[in-house]
């Protein structure tokens, strides 16, 4: 999957969208719906790839925090045959923008079309003038990188930049946002937790443990507030914003709120499906999901 040789002029999502114009190469074939999990390289996780695969999954979103290294991209890859991965997300602080490019050059030789490289975490002071050096000494072709990007200057620059933005923790309301922000032909990928629980208290318990840290991130505190939600939301997290950051209920429940974003301009929406419980892969649900998403 190389550059673009047309653009594609983007269409609000229908349930039946009408095929590509004809000469019109899209930049990035992630489907509607792919996966957001952290993977390594055990025995385990390639084989939670490999099921994913199998499922039918188009992409896998590599979640930063557990991702061991960059030799992990590698294995994932190597363990499976079709589906595309994207490090949603490499923090800049913890990778040199040359082993990111080695890593790239390395597999587009091997699986040309199958890596993109999300990127964020540049914590600290003048977050945006960091990203803007990594990006330009980053040798990775504009489109096959893409941002977390939440506030209108990282959103800026990922319109300006990369591809696109690849944003977690977002209403659809703020997806629409974000798309004109980015304008109508870059990738708005949306990272969205979901539940597979129809016990509303259950449910809103899972997904309030795994929420309540995010309001310690100044970014992502600054996005909640952006988004309506109070610091009192911010510290309670009350049932209305638990519902506006989760998808729970059955398959077609999740499938309805997931759609809301698709609707509002996204592109594709990540499922970061959440059990409650630390380590297992949830390939389970991710297995309850595909005949409803994925048709």
């Amino acid at each position: 999957m190389g550059p673009s040789s047309a653009r594609c002029q983007r269409t609000p999502w229908r349930p039946d969208p009408s095929p590509p114009q004809a000469g019109c190469v899209t930049d990035h074939q992630f489907g509607r719906f792919g996966i957001s999990t952290g993977l390594d390289s055990s025995p385990h996780s390639l084989e939670a790839a490999q099921a994913a695969e199998a499922l039918g999954y188009p992409a896998i979103w590599l979640s930063g925090g557990p991702l061991p290294g960059l030799q992990t991209i590698t294995d994932l890859i190597g363990a499976t045959n079709t589906i595309k991965l994207v490090t949603g997300i490499l923090a800049i602080v913890t990778y040199p923008a040359a082993d990111v490019a080695a890593t790239y050059a390395a597999l587009e030789s091997t699986a040309p079309g199958r890596f993109t490289a999300g990127l964020g975490g540049a914590h600290g002071p003048r977050p945006v003038e960091r990203l803007t050096a990594y990006l330009e000494e980053l040798e990775v072709p504009v489109d096959r990188r893409v941002l977390a990007a939440l506030g209108p200057r990282m959103l800026e620059l990922a319109r300006e930049q990369t591809a696109g933005a690849f944003p977690f923790l977002i209403t659809p309301a703020y997806t629409a946002t974000a798309r004109e922000a980015l304008g109508p032909d870059k990738l708005l990928a949306v990272s969205h937790l979901v539940v597979l629980e129809t016990d509303a208290d259950k449910a809103r318990a899972i997904a309030r443990e795994t929420i309540s840290f995010f309001p310690t991130i100044p970014g992502y505190a600054a996005s909640f507030e952006r988004q309506g939600f109070s610091k009192a939301d911010q510290a309670e997290l009350p049932d209305h914003m638990v519902d506006a950051l989760t998808a729970w209920g059955t398959p077609a429940d999740i499938k309805a709120k997931l759609t809301e974003h698709l609707t509002a301009g996204a592109d594709h929406v990540a499922i970061n499906v959440i059990t409650g419980v630390t380590g297992p892969q949830p390939i389970a649900q991710w297995q309850a999901l595909a005949p409803v998403l994925l048709t």
